[in-house]
Order: C-alpha cells, then structure tokens, then sequence
C-alpha cells in the first residue's frame, strides 16, 4: 500500500479527520488506499497553533489510513473552499498567496494502531496487513 510522510502536528490532524488536505509542491497521478506516516519531524511554532484540539502526537510510525480520491492545483477558489471548511488548519496554504502547489484530497479518513516504522520522501510502499 502506498504510504505519506507527514510531519506532526499534521499527520494527528489528519489521522483525527480534521485535516483533510495534504499539501506538496508535486502531484500525482496516484488514487486508492493510502497509509499515514507521522514523521519524526515536528513544527513546534503548528503545535503550539493546535493545543486546543489536545491530540496524541506519536513519530516514527504510521497512525492511520485513507483514500487519496485527488489531486487539485492550490489556486485562489481552493483557499476559499478551504477558508470556509477549517480557516485555522489550512491557514499556511490560505494566507501564502505566493506559495504554488497541490492538495491531496483525504477521505474515509480512520486511525490504525500504530506502527513503528521510518519514513520516506515521496509517496512510498508499505505491506499493511490489516490488525497488524
């Protein structure tokens, strides 16, 4: 199964179906089951904006699973869809009107017991067995 890396506290947030875009500087063509990745890497200036939601932050191994059904170019309609679904998660792609780049549309987003596992660039290949 294809796997993404995400720093924290954006994989949480996805992992938790709050965050439903994941954002890169290329696309892909790539659609199906995909595995989240929480990375070893941390934004502390994102964690301290994400208190509030009070999520569980793991590193280093894959927290959930999901469909990646798109690919959309981050333009100005997108900001605006992504201002009315959750102003504050996507605040960094909304406000760098400069920043060019593509949105990995989430959905049937659900958490997985977590497996410890170092992560790659790109999107990479894992052998998930459910229940692992």
């Amino acid at each position: 199964m294809k796997v993404i890396t995400i720093k924290q506290p954006f994989a949480s947030l996805i992992a938790n179906g709050i965050k439903e875009y994941e954002f890169r500087t290329w696309k892909t063509k790539y659609r199906g089951e995909i595995l989240i990745h929480a990375g070893k890497g941390i934004d502390k200036k994102a964690m301290e904006k994400f208190e509030k939601y009070n999520l569980d932050y793991f590193t280093g191994c894959i927290i959930a699973k999901a469909n990646l059904t798109d690919c959309v170019l981050v333009d100005d309609n997108v900001r605006k869809m992504l201002d009315k679904k959750e102003s504050l998660v996507y605040s960094g792609v909304i406000e760098d009107t400069n920043w060019n780049g593509y949105g990995f549309k989430l959905e049937n987003i659900e958490k997985i017991e977590p497996i410890k596992i170092n992560g790659k660039l790109g999107l990479w290949d894992y052998n998930y067995k459910k229940g692992e």
